[in-house]
This record gives C-alpha cells, sequence and structure tokens, in this order.
C-alpha cells in the first residue's frame, strides 16, 4: 500500500527530524476518514469508551483534573474494520525505519473521545521507565470545526514557542513523544481523535496512558 510519494515522505521526515514535530493535512483519504470516523461513532454509540488514566501500571489513576478524555483501545486481530488504517500504519513505520533508521516494530492506537468541557493538562508522552514508546500519532475526526470550538494541541517548543494545533478533519500531528510537551486545550464541541504511539517493540507491559 503506498498513499503518498516518495518526497512527501521525505518533506515529513525532514520537518520531524528538525522540529520534532510535523502537521499534515489530508493524511486520511476521504474514504479511509470516513470508515474510521463511522467505526468510531459505533463504538461510542455501543458505550465502548472508558475514562482515560494516567500514570503506568500500579500507578495508573483517574484524575479529571488533569484529563478527561475516554478511550477506547484498538486490537488489530478484533477490529478488522480498522485494518485499512493498520496497513496506513505499517506503511508510516516502514518510511521511518527506512529515512531515519529508528528500528520501529510495532505501534498502539487508541480512539479517544473528549467530551464538552474535557482536556488533557501539559504532559509528554513517554514514561520513566518505560522507552518503547518513540513517535506520537494524532488524526483528528471531527467535522466542521471551527475557532472558539476549542480542543486545539498546544505544542510546547524547545526554544520556548508556542504552536496551537487546530483539530481539523483528517489532518495529523506527529511528534517525538520523549521530547514535546504538549497538552489539549478545553473543548467546547465534541472532540474524537484517533491517537497512538510506534514502538521501538512492541508493548508487552498492557494498554497504560492513553
Amino acid at each position: 500500500m503506498t498513499k503518498f510519494s516518495e518526497e512527501q515522505w521525505i518533506d515529513w521526515v525532514d520537518q520531524l527530524s528538525q522540529n520534532d514535530f510535523v502537521v499534515i493535512d489530508d493524511f486520511l483519504d476521504k474514504q479511509l476518514f470516513e470508515s474510521i470516523r463511522t467505526y468510531f461513532l459505533d463504538r461510542l454509540e455501543m458505550d465502548g469508551f472508558s475514562d482515560a488514566a494516567i500514570g503506568a501500571l500500579n500507578h495508573k489513576q483517574l484524575e479529571k483534573s488533569i484529563r478527561g478524555d475516554k478511550i477506547y483501545w484498538l486490537e488489530r486481530k478484533n477490529d478488522l474494520e480498522m485494518e485499512s488504517f493498520f496497513q496506513l500504519s505499517d506503511e508510516l513505520i516502514q518510511q521511518l525505519n527506512q529515512l531515519c533508521y529508528l528500528s520501529l516494530s510495532g505501534c498502539e492506537f487508541h480512539l479517544a473521545h473528549y467530551p464538552i468541557g474535557a482536556f488533557y493538562k501539559k504532559h509528554i508522552d513517554q514514561f520513566k521507565g518505560r522507552s518503547n514508546r518513540l513517535i506520537s500519532v494524532i488524526i483528528y475526526l471531527n467535522v466542521g470545526w471551527k475557532p472558539g470550538d476549542g480542543g486545539e494541541l498546544k505544542i510546547f517548543k524547545e526554544n520556548g514557542g508556542e504552536l496551537l494545533v487546530e483539530p481539523l478533519a483528517g489532518r495529523c500531528v506527529m511528534f517525538k513523544s520523549d521530547t514535546v510537551p504538549h497538552e489539549v486545550m478545553k473543548t467546547q464541541v465534541n472532540r474524537y481523535s484517533l491517537t497512538g504511539w510506534l514502538l521501538y517493540q512492541p508493548s508487552t507491559l498492557g494498554y497504560l496512558l492513553g
């Protein structure tokens, strides 16, 4: 499966290498976007989402003052409707391995629902003592987002600056999991995304922090 040209991949990887993050619009084509969004809404209607926690392993806890999203963990062998997305994630891993020599060998993804009023305070995705998360990936599934709706991703740059990323439909944000502090601003509408990590090795620790 080859969705993008070699030149596109090189440009995105260059941005990721230089800035520690990259924003890609229209990462999902219309058909894939609609299929993922439909699957998301089906799982939401079936009440398949759980409150997201913070911390890892025995330190996991619910803390609404830090994050208020609900998540549904995806498993490739069970969530067969998501296979086209997993094929795209395979291509992403292959390209990053070829261009960056990252030795990525797996991924973990979940669907994330931020209800009205939810947010996620400033944090870094990589845990102490768990270094297999290398690249964070967020793909937005909102339709008709407009200024004032909230739910933007705030990226804290190394030079002290900040970047506010609007959660536009089909937009993908990738960043280094261990070096990029970020937060999700309070949302005024239901906010949907597909979020996960590209791993140095497949996770054997179970699903920790979403």
